[in-house]
């Protein structure tokens, strides 16, 4: 089985904490060389300097912020004019936790950009190289509402579907070109995201974090929440050669708690 990455040029995005990171690390211990996207420069330098690079990889950072797709379109450019990307990594912080029905409308446009609209620029920008190589590899980290609509996560449910909508039509359309797109599909999974809901479910129920942290727990059949290496592990898996026949799939990593198949 071929997993090395070795000669490989990855694109990695929300990559300076939890999964994205883990991502990186894992991509990078697995030869490829990596390129770091975040807001911010000072925890992109930190992010890069824990990079496996005894393969002699050259990793870099790009800073962008999602909430600005223009920024991010020129940046992408920029980065794609000088270097060739054979793996991209869509991952971006999602939509506040809340009820559909009292959710802004604003809200949908922000982070539909921030989602569908940001997946879009960096796609387009990455396939063509992707074609000349004859290898392409597009992972979107989205999430498991898009089998089974979580509660209280009205905007986040709206968006993940448009993304799995979106990567499923672009599958279709680029495989005869050695290009993949898949999507993993994270449960819950010891981040500060999943922190930070736990808080706020807590804080409007009026119990302790540790109650709903154990109640959430109970929920998943392996009874813990995973780890973002254990989602690094499925995305590298499909960033090597020997997943080349994997395409257009929603794959959980959940512990088995989403209840379809």
């Amino acid at each position: 089985m071929n997993l090395s990455l070795k000669d490989k040029y990855a694109i990695i995005c929300g990559s300076t904490q939890g999964i994205g990171l883990a991502i990186a690390q894992e991509l990078a211990l697995m030869g490829a060389n990596c390129t770091l996207v975040a807001r911010n420069e000072i925890t992109l330098k930190e992010a890069v300097a824990s990079l496996y690079c005894a393969e002699n990889q050259q990793h870099r950072y790009l800073v962008a912020d999602f909430s600005q797709s223009e920024q991010v379109k020129n940046t992408i450019h920029q980065h794609v004019e000088k270097y060739p990307v054979h793996i991209l990594v869509n991952n971006t912080g999602g939509p506040p936790a809340g009820p559909i029905a009292t959710a802004d409308p604003a809200t949908f446009m922000q982070y539909f950009e921030q989602h569908v609209v940001c997946n879009q620029i960096l796609s387009q920008a990455c396939i063509p190289s992707m074609k000349a190589a004859g290898y392409g590899r597009i992972i979107n980290i989205i999430s498991t509402s898009v089998k089974i609509p979580l509660n209280n996560l009205g905007v986040s449910n709206t968006i993940r579907g448009a993304v799995a909508s979106w990567s499923k039509t672009l599958a279709n359309e680029i495989g005869q070109f050695g290009i993949t797109v898949n999507n993993i599909l994270p449960g819950f999974t010891k981040t500060q995201r999943l922190f930070s809901l736990i808080d706020t479910i807590a804080a409007g129920k009026n119990t302790t974090a540790t109650m709903v942290s154990d109640s959430m727990e109970a929920e998943v059949p392996a009874k813990r929440f995973g780890t973002a290496q254990e989602i690094a592990n499925v995305a590298a898996f499909l960033a090597t050669p020997a997943a080349a026949y994997v395409n257009g799939t929603n794959i959980p990593v959940d512990g088995g708690r989403t209840g379809s198949m």
